[in-house]
């Protein structure tokens, strides 16, 4: 494949005045694209605990939680985008997932939010937004209710309704099942996860069902009623428009709650799953958002 012109080469085929505006822009820089962001890994220790960071970009902190069953590689479109835009983003995997190891037993939801403490406080400068998807969210709001010197802002992306619509969770048992039919798992995928015409296919991988009666334990402690009318940082609640997780009768169930911290963004084509769906839309509304809030 011959490669791109330079801007001189440009200038054969542009009017002269344009070919020297490309030419001046080349040599002042205005032309070089934006240099990815820095990307690593690390892995914290703790005890008997062992995290793994998926980190990308420097600033200020912002750290990815995946949804049920999933890990943060499901991230990676929206961690560098965010990262672009000039922030540090910190992906825990969740234990059992990536390289994240740690006791099983007892599993709950104040032990998960200690984990992702963890990575702001060795990673982060001690404080960050938490962005958590679906599941995600349950950790966040509780890292927000015991840790709210670490939480900057909440983003709780594709947020189900506090109770949960009837066929959701049946439903995403089958998609999250590989041991299921393919057309089975795709049918049942593209109901309870993703909006009419996207294509569901892309998260017929990437589960681990081996851990959903664990993490299934762990999101009933504490239980809902205490995590959810409470938050001490400003939320953000990012809703796919399509999201059978979220009836539009729902909408605005969180900030008839908590009043003015919450601001609600509904994205477009988008449903439950959301991150897959609509990854730009994503990130700019939150990084949008983020820049909306006192350091």
């Amino acid at each position: 494949m011959p490669s791109a012109p330079s801007p001189r080469q440009y200038c054969r085929i542009l009017p002269a005045w344009v070919a020297a505006a490309v030419i001046a822009a080349a040599a002042t820089g205005a032309l070089a694209q934006p240099a990815e962001p820095v990307s690593g890994r690390e892995l914290l220790h703790d005890g008997g605990v062992a995290i793994d960071v998926l980190v990308d970009g420097t600033g200020p902190a912002i750290v990815l939680l995946p949804s049920s069953q999933r890990d943060s590689l499901d991230f990676d479109v929206v961690s560098r985008q965010i990262a672009r835009a000039g922030y540090r983003v910190l992906r825990p995997q969740p234990r059992g997932m990536g390289r994240s190891r740690g006791p099983m037993e007892g599993l709950n939801l104040s032990v998960l939010a200690r984990d992702v403490v963890l990575a702001i406080d060795r990673l982060g400068g001690g404080r960050a937004v938490i962005v958590g998807h679906a599941y995600g969210h349950f950790v966040a709001r509780v890292a927000d209710l015991e840790h709210p010197p670490r939480v900057r802002g909440l983003v709780v992306v594709g947020a189900a309704a506090k109770v949960f619509p009837q066929g959701m969770v049946e439903s995403l048992a089958i998609a999250a099942d590989p041991g299921k039919p393919r057309e089975e798992r795709l049918k049942q995928l593209q109901f309870s996860m993703f909006a009419p015409g996207n294509d569901a296919s892309s998260w017929l991988d990437g589960w681990h069902p081996e851990l959903r009666d664990a993490y299934r334990r762990a999101g009933a402690t504490p239980s809902k009623d205490v995590w959810w009318p409470v938050s001490n940082a400003p939320i953000l609640d990012l809703q796919g428009a399509e999201d059978p997780w979220r009836p539009p009768a729902t909408r605005n169930e969180l900030k008839d709650i908590l009043g003015d911290k919450v601001t609600v963004q509904v994205i477009p084509r988008a449903g439950h799953a959301l991150i897959p769906e609509q990854p730009s839309a994503v990130s700019e509304a939150i990084v949008g958002w983020v820049r909306t809030l006192q350091p």
